[in-house]
């Protein structure tokens, strides 16, 4: 089977593409990293996608006038690069409607709560501040509502009585650098299909730690 040629858009560090570029290294991986696209010039993580042998540019989101035209600059350098599907990383920009409709069903992107709890930002303050005892991270196909579109994956990840914003954000972190590169996996293995606006996933043959559920006991 062909891999699955991936563009990741990123703004910071880029520890989730980390993530995918370790996991796409492997060679029973069904996806492959084919370009790497920054709206900041100093992101770490075009660095971590140069380290990795991968295509990398950087489109300044200031250099256009309107986001329409950023996004076109997105959208022709994506599909010269021959890519199949969009894994957002921390890219810290809002998408115009028209390219979340064109990539329906082709991108995804990392949300650190249960989606739909706690959309938007400071999620984990928040999630403090409601007192609830689980949290988690979730992968999810983008819709162009914030934080909407069927979800793929979820981590579990419990809330220390300890815990402040800093401890709770790091665990969570850590779990998102499992689940990410796992609903890559399920979608190039041919696993998932919408219907009805929820996410079906053929689970024949899952090996045991692909669950599409990671629990805090695994």
């Amino acid at each position: 089977m062909a891999r699955l040629k991936i563009g990741v858009l990123i703004s910071g560090s880029g520890t989730n593409l980390q993530a995918l570029l370790d996991a796409a290294g492997a060679s029973d991986y069904p996806g492959e990293i084919k370009l790497v696209i920054s709206n900041k010039a100093d992101a770490h993580g075009l660095e971590r996608a140069r380290k990795a042998g991968v295509e990398t540019r950087v489109i300044p989101h200031g250099d256009f006038p309107d986001r329409e035209r950023f996004d076109d600059a997105l959208d022709g350098a994506l599909r010269d690069a021959g890519c199949e599907l969009i894994c957002l990383a921390g890219f810290m920009r809002i998408l115009t409607d028209k390219f979340v409709t064109d990539w329906d069903e082709r991108m995804l992107n990392i949300h650190p709560s249960l989606l739909p709890a706690f959309r938007g930002l400071d999620v984990h303050q928040r999630t403090l501040n409601a007192g609830v005892r689980i949290t988690g991270c979730t992968v999810h196909f983008v819709q162009p509502e914030l934080d909407a579109g069927p979800i793929i994956v979820q981590g579990a990840v419990p809330v220390r009585s300890q815990d402040d914003e800093k401890s709770l954000a790091a665990r969570i972190l850590a779990v998102e650098h499992r689940i990410y590169p796992l609903a890559v996996r399920l979608i190039g293995e041919g696993r998932v299909r919408v219907e009805n606006g929820r996410v079906i996933i053929d689970d024949t043959d899952l090996a045991p730690n692909d669950a599409h559920l990671i629990s805090p006991e695994r």
